[in-house]
């Protein structure tokens, strides 16, 4: 028998913030950092943290925290660095910990309700109700820009 690979199936990374998960496609992960010393840069947005020198590339870090005006929370030993990458940008994104890689069938994916209210609403594509779990897919042009 062959491996399936469904093309109704998507592939996310899953990952905490407060007390919500979000995802990701994991074709837009480069690879996950424990955190590493992030070098301020003077003028930029709040929610830029600064940059990282990861293997000889200079790398650019936003705060998800703060990026969808969440409480600030102190880094500790969950705390992740995903390394993503969407129209030739690639940015460090500081997240309270990277949870799985998960496979969702496309047909659990609504689209964002109406009454999300968050600050992060205008970075959603959609939810996804997985087992127990509750999935909020995220834009990453949206959010790097």
């Amino acid at each position: 028998m062959s491996e399936i690979t469904a093309p109704s199936m998507i592939k996310v990374i899953a990952f905490q913030l407060m007390d919500k998960e979000y995802a990701f496609p994991v074709h837009q992960v480069q690879g996950i950092e424990k955190l590493i010393h992030i070098t301020r840069v003077p003028g930029t947005v709040p929610f830029i943290k600064g940059v990282i020198n990861l293997r000889g590339v200079v790398t650019p870090i936003i705060d998800l925290r703060k990026r969808f005006g969440l409480p600030e929370k102190e880094y500790d030993e969950q705390t992740r660095i995903i390394i993503a990458s969407s129209d030739d940008i690639e940015v460090g994104l500081v997240v309270d910990s990277a949870n799985d890689v998960l496979d969702i069938p496309k047909s659990i994916i609504e689209p964002q309700p109406d009454i999300v209210g968050a600050v992060e609403a205008e970075y959603i594509t959609g939810v996804a109700k997985l087992e127990k779990r509750l999935l909020i897919l995220l834009n990453l042009e949206r959010v790097f820009k």
